[in-house]
């Protein structure tokens, strides 16, 4: 880089600080020196902060954004001081459930705060397990789809069709892994930076480990000393749980580098952000033009991780499994999240929308578009007919297969891997979306112990058992 040219960016840059900081109230103006303390310190002085690199983990949710244009602000105050600024590496973890719109906005607010011409900013994605540069407008990974989609269905068969782990699951499991690849990719970074509040991330922490206590492998006790610890816990907790769905079946992905050359530091500033409405501030409102995607995956509340394919579910379940209309699923799910859904700030069309028939399809095309899944597998998802040796496949057939009925005792067969006639397989895995091997696997397996979220195959299963012995009685 010229010097003549260095000139004319660094001229770009603070003008860039002064947009930012002109969005600043007194308080944020304050957070922001706050801010800057902790990373010179953390750093070891301002004569080390030149060779100091960050992590901020980017989802384009509201904290996620404001701390990034906050950390943004920051790099830009310590180079209008020093001879040199931090590094900054920003990484989002890529699933299947991630929008276009998720994306688009992830690419605005880089926009917005000059990142893409930065040598100081590394913008980077997982997918899949692989790290890369950021690029909006790639497609998702098919591989990825496909892993998401089989670990779905697995899940939620295990889990009689709980909503909230077969929806979540398979994200929040992937977050270990996520973790330990954007820490140590190319020489890894110093600290991570996080306005997540202590309890959030405990609770996250203490659902993951539920989840992995589920499973009928021991889990590994006692509390990490590091966060590099901490993050190949979590990512032991995935293998521990994806090696008890699958079985034999499991294929362990290749591992991220556990190892790290550097104790990594963090840096929450939680703290700083409690008196302030994230959701009003002009700072992420105007200048970082944010806007809440009401159809992305959001990784705060488990419990409305997905709200249109957990209402979706719902509705399926209310109308398959509850002898009630599908309108009554979702409008009962969408009552227990009013309060979440306002902080979203969701649109009232969205939700008006969500217990009619349009509403239905547009959730039908957002499951097909983005898991590849039919309305057909995600119900025999919620039945979960195939586990215990199928013990629940009659009361399936006899609820959505009907015709299908009289070959109940070749289907038994099938699914014990006995010879069986090639049509019969086909219908199974169209009907369920996964391959012969995985649902053999799952004939032969017990469900997992699930918190009952939003669980209905097994209550359907229950009642189903209780009406065949009061027919046997009459």
């Amino acid at each position: 880089m010229s010097a003549i040219h260095e000139q004319a960016m660094n001229y770009v840059y603070q003008q860039v600080l002064q947009r930012l900081v002109g969005h600043f109230s007194r308080e944020e103006r304050t957070a922001l020196q706050l801010l800057v303390q902790r990373i010179i310190v953390a750093a070891g002085g301002i004569d080390q902060v030149g060779s100091y690199k960050v992590l901020i983990a980017h989802g384009g949710g509201e904290v996620s954004s404001y701390t990034l244009a906050l950390l943004r602000a920051a790099q830009l105050t310590i180079a209008g001081r020093a001879p040199s600024t931090f590094q900054l590496r920003v990484a989002t973890l890529r699933h299947a459930g991630m929008t276009q719109a998720t994306l688009d906005t992830l690419n605005l607010g880089y926009s917005r705060l000059f990142f893409h011409d930065d040598p100081r900013v590394e913008l980077l994605v997982v997918e899949n397990q692989e790290v890369q540069p950021f690029n909006h407008q790639r497609p998702a990974s098919a591989g990825g789809r496909e892993t998401c989609q089989r670990n779905m269905l697995m899940v939620g068969h295990l889990t009689s069709g709980d909503c909230r782990a077969t929806l979540c699951t398979d994200t929040y499991l992937a977050l270990g892994d996520f973790y330990q690849r954007v820490t140590t990719w190319h020489g890894g970074v110093h600290a991570l930076v996080s306005g997540d509040s202590p309890r959030k991330q405990r609770q996250l922490l203490a659902w993951l480990k539920k989840t992995a206590q589920g499973s009928s492998l021991p889990t590994a006790n006692g509390r990490p000393l590091s966060l590099n610890g901490l993050f190949a816990r979590m990512g032991e907790w995935s293998d521990e749980y994806y090696r008890d769905v699958y079985g034999d079946h499991y294929v362990e992905s290749a591992s991220p580098s556990k190892a790290s050359h550097r104790h990594l530091a963090y840096i929450g500033i939680a703290d700083l952000l409690d008196n302030m409405d994230l959701s009003s501030t002009s700072l992420l409102t105007e200048f970082m033009a944010y806007a809440p995607d009401p159809l992305g995956f959001h990784f705060s509340q488990p419990a409305y991780a997905n709200l249109l394919l957990m209402a979706h579910l719902r509705g399926l379940q209310a109308q398959c499994l509850r002898d009630l209309d599908y309108e009554e699923g979702v409008e009962g799910f969408l009552q227990h999240a009013t309060d979440y859904m306002r902080s979203r700030q969701m649109p009232d069309e969205l939700l008006s929308q969500a217990a009619t028939h349009e509403g239905r399809i547009l959730s039908s095309t957002y499951a097909h578009q983005f898991f590849g899944l039919d309305e057909t597998q995600l119900i025999c998802m919620l039945f979960s007919p195939f586990v215990q040796h199928g013990e629940r496949l009659e009361g399936y057939l006899r609820q959505c297969h009907p015709g299908m009925l009289v070959a109940l005792p070749e289907l038994h067969k099938v699914l014990q891997g006995k010879a069986s006639s090639d049509m019969l397989q086909q219908w199974l895995v169209d009907a369920s979306g996964l391959p012969m091997s995985l649902l053999q696997h799952l004939y032969r397996k017990r469900p997992l112990v699930s918190d009952g979220v939003l669980s209905a195959g097994a209550d359907f299963a229950t009642r189903s058992k209780r009406k065949a012995f009061q027919l046997s009685e009459q």
